[in-house]
C-alpha cells in the first residue's frame, strides 16, 4: 500500500525537487500526485514500497535537519548584513504600502468587532 512521504502543501519547489533528487538518488520508489484544480488535494509524493518507509524516513530526517541548519544560517548571515526585512525597513523603504496595510488591518478589526454589535441593536 502507498505511503504518502510528503504532502506538498507550502512545499517551495526547490524543496519537492530536492526530495524527489534524494529519492531517485537513493534508489527509492515514489511517485507523484499533481494538485486538484480546486485546491481540495495539494498533491504529494508517495512511497510505492511499504518496505522502504523506515529508511525514507530517515533519509527525510537528515534532510530537513540539513535544509533547517542552512535557512538558520542564512537568516543569520542576513541579520548580520542588515538585510533581514523588518517592520522598521519596510515601513523606511514602502511608507504609503505599509501604512495602506496597517489602516486595512484596523478597519478590518473595527468591522469584525463593531459590526456584530451594530447588526444586534
Amino acid at each position: 500500500m502507498p505511503h504518502l512521504l510528503l504532502n506538498l502543501k507550502l512545499v517551495p519547489d526547490d524543496e519537492a525537487a530536492e526530495v524527489r533528487d534524494l529519492l531517485s538518488r537513493e534508489g527509492i520508489a515514489f511517485y507523484e500526485t499533481r494538485p486538484s484544480p480546486w485546491g481540495i488535494s495539494h498533491g504529494g509524493i508517495w512511497l510505492e514500497d511499504p518496505a522502504q518507509i523506515e529508511r525514507a524516513g530517515a533519509l527525510m530526517a537528515q534532510y530537513q535537519q540539513a535544509r533547517r541548519s542552512g535557512a538558520q544560517a542564512e537568516r543569520a548571515r542576513a541579520v548580520e548584513e542588515g538585510r533581514q526585512e523588518t517592520f522598521a525597513r519596510q515601513l523606511r523603504e514602502r511608507p504609503g504600502y505599509t501604512l495602506l496595510m496597517l489602516l486595512a488591518m484596523v478597519v478590518i478589526i473595527a468591522l469584525t468587532l463593531a459590526l456584530p454589535w451594530w447588526l444586534l441593536r
